[in-house]
């Protein structure tokens, strides 16, 4: 018997849009990213997920060993967040989140962030309005930041935030490493050569295959 041919892996960057979750089946009525005008081959899942309320920089691939040579080794990568809060954010409360904070974990208890970039930007001024979102009242006082972080626990931009006194509006990831968001509207994707991805995410290049 002939035996199947192996494929090459496949590496994709979506701007995932907000409401949509990062699966691709759920038993829940919820948006999909089978939803997508895209035929994606088998084996495609999304690695460094995002929630349903958040949006941006989504990767996907067919490459199982991703997950563990971004998001679980012994290097860590910088992944950054554009961040609209509640309120005017003061330059004491900033460095308190580049600092660390406690915040709780998602199984119960505490967890102490680890120390971060934090920065105050100017609102954009090409970003649309999430469809379904939280439209803000121009009358609404509020403040946009970029958050480096190099760790990911569970809703962790929003819950340092919610402990510096600030409510999340919204929350898109733009960036991870080197590899950024650039101008994909949401629900648009693109695909990228197994060099560039590498390359991009910093990943060694002898661990490409898998």
């Amino acid at each position: 018997m002939e035996s199947n041919p192996i494929l090459p892996h496949r590496y994709f960057v979506l701007n995932k849009p907000y409401g949509m979750v990062s699966q691709f089946v759920s038993p829940d009525n919820v948006q999909l990213l089978s939803d997508l005008e895209f035929s994606f081959p088998e084996g495609t899942h999304a690695i460094g997920r995002l929630d349903g309320d958040s949006e941006g920089l989504l990767l996907l691939t067919t490459n199982k060993k991703i997950t563990r040579l971004l998001f679980q080794g012994e290097v860590m990568h910088n992944r950054t967040y554009l961040v609209q809060v509640r309120e005017v954010i003061s330059e004491a409360t900033i460095e308190k989140m580049r600092a660390g904070l406690e915040i709780k974990g998602k199984g119960g208890g505490f967890y102490n962030t680890r120390p971060c970039q934090v920065k105050r930007v100017e609102k954009p001024a090409d970003l649309f309005d999430p469809a379904g979102g939280y439209i803000l009242h121009p009358s609404i006082r509020n403040s946009w930041i970029t958050i480096t972080l190099t760790e990911g626990k569970f809703r962790q931009v929003r819950k340092m935030c919610y402990e510096s006194g600030h409510k999340v509006l919204r929350l898109i990831r733009i960036s991870i490493e080197d590899l950024e968001l650039g101008d994909l509207l949401p629900g648009q994707l693109k695909e990228l050569s197994e060099a560039d991805f590498f390359s991009l995410l910093k990943l060694p290049t002898e661990q490409v295959t898998g």
